[in-house]
């Protein structure tokens, strides 16, 4: 219980956590996948993802494809179609758009908004496909905010400029990050 003068504060930012291996190839919801069956043209097509993770394949019916990368979905592929329709089948899924796994960029950049990750994005990355700073930027007070579950919302401070300079590790991140750049305070 806190006496008269009590002031919540909240926790700090984590500090940069270290750069670990990224499934950027992860597929999700709105991702656009090719899938071909070595000598059965007519089990290939291009299919897109919907809300529910799942596409419909010939002879396999519902498949869910979201969450995996596209080696899994393919042996899946391999044994329901090896159950009593090919001997042998030889499968393919290839990424032809991966709409699911976009960052965030906010604030005083020179073109906020969303963009598409890649596997191995820093942070410099992201903020030059935003325009760089704007000149009220406080470059070394940026925030990034990585949702990794319902309850797991973790944030990092990250000094930007000391990046810039060679002063500081850069900052990878991961698909879904939302990165903020406050406005320094003159």
């Amino acid at each position: 219980m806190c006496a008269l003068g009590c002031t919540t504060t909240p926790p700090p930012p984590e500090t940069i956590p270290t750069p670990g291996s990224l499934e950027a190839n992860q597929l999700g919801p709105g991702d656009v996948v090719e899938i071909k069956v070595f000598r059965e043209p007519d089990l290939a097509g291009v299919y897109r993802l919907g809300n529910d993770g799942e596409i419909e394949f010939p002879l396999v019916g519902a498949i869910k494809v979201s969450g995996r990368m596209p080696e899994e979905v393919a042996t899946e592929l391999r044994t329901r179609l090896a159950d009593g329709y090919l001997v042998d089948p030889q499968v393919t899924v290839f990424v032809k758009e991966q709409n699911s796994q976009k960052i965030h960029v906010l604030g005083e950049v020179k073109k906020p908004g969303t963009f598409a990750f890649e596997s191995g994005m820093s942070i410099i990355q992201a903020i030059t496909y935003a325009g760089g700073f704007t000149k009220l930027a406080a470059e070394n007070s940026v925030v990034v905010t990585r949702v990794r579950g319902p309850n797991d919302t973790r944030t990092f401070k990250v000094a930007v400029a000391d990046i810039q300079k060679g002063r500081a590790n850069n900052f990878e991140l991961r698909p879904g990050d939302i990165i903020d750049v406050p406005e320094a305070i003159f």
